[in-house]
């Protein structure tokens, strides 16, 4: 009898529910924040992490998850009686941690020679971040419990990851800038003019796709994207951080340019609001 079980990383994002209704484990990142260490997405909510973000005297920082922390997953599955696990990994071009899983998988196979017929472990590098992939691991996960074999699961995220877009705006550049991981927010230039960016992630690298002058204009952008690139028939994500406002005008505007509700709307938590700043706004969606 087939037996999958799905993981990820908390740079995916996905929302308490979700992980508890699916039976999603995730792998939460350190968020090492002055002399205490938090697991991100299990020791604070994204809004009580925003507060802790802003007032904290220096930036955090995160670790990526070693080698061991995936062989401990893959032997404590591999006891389970799993056939299989399916992990779709943090971009492997801003993080070791995807690496460190297929560092992992070969280990655990030289300990574990006879568990290669039995025991199959799949791992997908989403070279991107946020609900960009946490909503792919979701859908192959509901998917399983509808009857679909792993093979079928792992084709799907494969798919959606090669073609999703995630669309964002940091609206404060400040902890893009201090942080370097998202190179091309770190780069603009243009905030004194009232410039902001329109950003995507294009085989893991970050791109500046529009420079829009104010936040009413990011809005209008974004939605306008997503009504011109998104695949007909498929969902769209709502992101937002601490920006209420932005995120609420944004939501209305694709409501009445999309006709339609996202399919979720989220938070993004600690390891992307320190990169990218609580205060963005943005889109995930197929093309």
């Amino acid at each position: 009898m087939t037996r999958i079980k799905f993981t990820t990383d908390s740079a995916a994002d996905l929302p308490a529910a979700l992980r508890t209704e699916l039976d999603i484990q995730v792998l939460p990142f350190p968020i090492a924040m002055g002399d205490k260490e938090y697991e991100d997405g299990f020791d604070f909510t994204p809004e009580e992490f925003y507060d802790l973000l802003l007032t904290a005297p220096k930036i955090p920082t995160h670790a990526q998850l070693n080698p061991y922390v995936f062989l401990e997953l893959f032997e404590r599955a591999y006891e389970e009686g799993y056939t299989d696990l399916i992990h779709t990994s943090i971009n492997s071009k801003g993080s070791a941690t995807c690496s460190n899983a297929f560092q992992a998988r070969g280990d655990f196979y030289r300990d574990h020679p006879e568990a290669e017929e039995t025991f199959h472990i799949h791992i997908i590098d989403a070279l991107n971040y946020t609900m960009g992939y946490g909503w792919a691991v979701a859908q192959g996960a509901r998917m399983a419990k509808e009857g679909a074999e792993p093979q079928a699961v792992v084709d799907f995220i494969q798919d959606w990851v090669d073609h999703v877009r995630v669309v964002f705006s940091p609206l404060d550049l400040r902890f893009a800038k201090k942080s370097g991981r998202v190179s091309a927010a770190a780069a603009f230039v243009g905030e004194a003019l009232g410039l902001k960016p329109i950003m995507t992630f294009t085989d893991g690298e970050s791109k500046i796709l529009a420079k829009v002058r104010g936040e009413k204009a990011v809005v209008s952008k974004l939605t306008e994207m997503c009504k011109t690139e998104r695949r007909a028939g498929t969902p769209y994500l709502l992101i937002q951080g601490n920006n209420v406002e932005q995120a609420g005008k944004l939501l209305e505007s694709c409501r009445q340019e999309l006709g339609e509700e996202p399919a979720l709307s989220y938070h993004i938590g600690g390891v992307i609001s320190i990169n990218a700043g609580p205060n963005l706004v943005g889109l995930v969606y197929r093309v």
